[in-house]
């Protein structure tokens, strides 16, 4: 059972407190009657649900994929510069989506934006053993001790404890890093560590979530049924309808 002003407004075109007005005026009719009240609970998946004559669909959670533009901040809100939020339409930005992860302000590439906090925090955990795939080019030319010393795992100078980590070398100067953990700058450090500056870094993969490489960087979409089941097994998060067959 859910509140109803909570599944109107997981649609995400309505903040609560519109909800609350909504009802108020009469215009949400449940199961063929009025609505009592915003705080009434219903089962959304045995009640038919209508605002002005639509029928409201409960959205549990929603999942983003954002191609990240250089040049903007992985935050829900900052004063002085853009934010990935600002990037979404206004009815998104009302869920109350959160960026799964960090990406540099001058790195892009894929950003999984969701309002599902389980899901992020098994994302982030190491104990899921998630990699997370970028693509860098460095300042320097990259050799097979670099590739030893990402796989031994290493300690960068300021005490920074970096655990295993994959390194495949594309060319002289390009390489694929992954990762299980995301500490703040962690591909830049590790990689400058090595004596390899970057100069470009853009994220490709999440688990088994790639980047969709015909959003262009700033655009987005919500993800596929399949990407979500994919990612949410990949961390053994269940989506709510398979968890009942269970």
């Amino acid at each position: 059972m859910e509140r109803l002003d909570k599944i109107v407004a997981s649609t995400g075109r309505w903040s609560r407190r519109e909800v609350k007005n909504l009802v108020r005026q009469g215009r949400v009719v449940v199961n063929g009657r009025q609505a009592l009240s915003p705080e009434e609970k219903v089962d959304p998946d045995r009640t038919e649900i209508r605002l002005d004559g639509e029928p409201i669909i409960y959205a549990r959670c929603t999942y983003v994929m954002l191609h990240k533009p250089a040049g903007v901040l992985t935050a829900t809100e900052d004063s002085r510069q853009k934010t990935v939020l600002d990037l979404l339409p206004t009815a998104w930005r009302k869920k109350g989506l959160a960026p799964v992860g960090r990406l540099d302000k001058d790195a892009e590439g894929l950003l999984l934006l969701t309002d599902d906090g389980e899901l992020t925090h098994r994302l982030l955990s190491p104990k899921y053993h998630v990699d997370k795939i970028y693509y860098a080019r460095v300042g320097a030319d990259l050799e097979p001790s670099d590739v030893e010393a990402f796989a031994a795992g290493m300690t960068l100078d300021d005490g920074l404890i970096c655990r295993p980590a994959g390194l495949e070398i594309l060319s002289e100067r390009e390489c694929l890093v992954t990762l299980q953990e995301g500490k703040f700058h962690q591909v830049k450090r590790m990689l400058a560590f090595r004596g390899k500056p970057v100069t470009y870094l853009k994220r490709l993969a999440m688990g088994p979530l790639q980047l969709d490489e015909g959003l262009a960087p700033g655009e987005y979409r919500l993800l596929t049924e399949t990407e979500t089941e994919l990612l949410k097994s990949e961390v053994g998060h269940l989506l709510p309808e398979r968890q009942k067959k269970l």
